[in-house]
């Protein structure tokens, strides 16, 4: 072993390594749960060091702590939110439910950098940094702090961004009509950009749901401490941390009122994520018909070109393959399993306290950090790149059966219903199969089946 410290705690003496930050805590915890690899999540910690800070100045100003404390402490958290440490923060999601030992993590840490600076101060980490807080209160109220920033710093401008691609093809497409489907059958026409704009409306919605139940997340359970009573907690401090936190973030936070609810629900983490599942679900249904749409290229439908990024294939020379509508339905199907997660641990809060916190958290960062990845890798490496391949699209048209629907106003459903299967069976056109039934000689049919007019 090479050189350590002697650390305490209430259980006794721990030796830690000593070019570490963390405490006793902390290294008992990386013994006890050597489980698995996924550690608590960046944006987490980056939450809780938020937190501290406007605690910290909460507290100086209610005078539970002295100055030079709050200002130690404050600064340590600044190197902590700039990133200066990140290997201070080693632990596993698969901990205490309540996220006990990644507070005290931060805790320790913040109290050695703390006392690095300053030789001359001291500094406990539960009595200074965890001062007017509990685990119970804090954790819940970093959730939402690092959900809030992901949503608005990350998912929202990369929905922006597909959002404005998709309004470009739009307007690049305004007049090429192309056949539609349903079912995977042939269908009657639609100009191309009314495709499009089902895409972008289906993004639109899905931004509107997730702002709106992202909300929710500005509420904090600060100030409840251990069961929501607020005990050792001085009032006015879940108001003044909040007020704190909104200057340092620049978004707005409020203390919960009923912290009772807020420690033992995650309702408002359940309600995101299922808007962050739909996002994925419409996702997955874009991705699809763009990969459908340009499947080819010579035996496929062929409709559109997207970009080649790079080979498809070890063993086929030139094949070239959709891979980010891949990695996007990949993406989707996570989220999905992210859902189910996260409305499962929802429910588990027993009396005054839910203890599925970092599961919650790691699968909802999770999300938002893929969807927002992911959304901004298949504008750039995909749709800004799509191509109508006009002559495909026109030939598809003028072949497709389901033009004769507009007839069936002026020969009847049962009759234009013949056409249609009289050209399928003899592989005719549906120009050839109604003027052969009778139906409309050529110029009658010409004049009447117009594309332009079925829109």
């Amino acid at each position: 072993m090479g050189e350590y410290r002697i650390e305490h705690d209430t259980m006794g003496e721990l030796r830690v390594p000593a070019e570490r930050l963390w405490g006793a805590q902390t290294e008992r915890s990386l013994e006890n749960f050597r489980i698995g690899t996924e550690e608590i999540p960046r944006e987490l910690i980056r939450a809780l060091a938020l937190l501290k800070y406007a605690a910290a100045e909460a507290n100086e100003k209610l005078g539970m702590l002295d100055q030079p404390r709050a200002k130690c402490i404050r600064d340590a958290c600044r190197d902590i939110i700039d990133g200066k440490y990140p290997k201070e923060f080693p632990l596993k999601v698969w901990q205490t439910g309540s996220g006990t030992q990644s507070n005290m993590n931060m805790n320790e840490v913040i109290s050695h950098i703390a006392m690095r600076a300053d030789p001359g101060i001291k500094m406990h980490p539960n009595d200074h940094v965890n001062r007017s807080q509990s685990s119970n209160d804090i954790f819940p109220s970093a959730m939402h702090v690092a959900a809030l920033l992901g949503i608005r710093e990350s998912l929202l401008p990369a929905a922006d961004g597909l959002i404005e691609s998709m309004k470009r093809l739009e307007e690049e497409n305004r007049e090429l009509i192309k056949i539609g489907r349903t079912h995977l059958q042939d269908a009657v026409p639609l100009r191309f950009r009314q495709e499009i704009s089902g895409w972008r409306g289906m993004l639109e919605e899905s931004r509107e749901q997730i702002l709106e139940s992202s909300e929710r997340l500005r509420r904090l359970a600060v100030g409840g401490t251990a069961v929501g009573t607020g005990l050792n907690c001085p009032e006015g401090f879940d108001r003044l941390c909040c007020e704190s936190l909104s200057g340092l973030t620049g978004e707005s936070f409020s203390p919960e009122p009923n912290k009772f609810h807020a420690l033992s629900a995650k309702d408002s983490y359940s309600y995101l994520s299922g808007a962050l599942r739909t996002l994925a679900a419409n996702l997955m249904k874009i991705a699809n018909d763009v990969r459908w749409l340009s499947s080819g290229p010579r035996c496929g439908l062929c409709e559109i070109s997207i970009p080649e990024n790079e080979p498809g294939s070890s063993i086929m020379p030139g094949k070239v393959n959709p891979t980010q509508c891949e990695a996007i339905t990949m993406i989707a199907i996570q989220v999905m399993g992210n859902d189910v997660t996260i409305g499962m641990g929802a429910s588990q809060g027993n009396f005054e306290l839910n203890v599925f916190m970092p599961v919650l958290a790691y699968n909802m960062m999770q999300s938002i950090r893929l969807l927002s990845d992911g959304m901004r890798s298949f504008d750039r490496h995909c749709v800004s790149g799509i191509r109508a391949k006009r002559e495909n699209m026109e030939e598809k048209l003028q072949r497709s059966l389901m033009l004769v629907t507009c007839l069936s106003p002026r020969i009847g459903y049962d009759n234009a219903a013949k056409c249609a299967h009289k050209a399928l069976e003899e592989g005719t056109s549906l120009k050839e199969a109604v003027t052969a039934l009778g139906f409309l000689d050529a110029s009658e049919y010409e004049e009447a089946v117009r594309p332009e007019r079925m829109l």
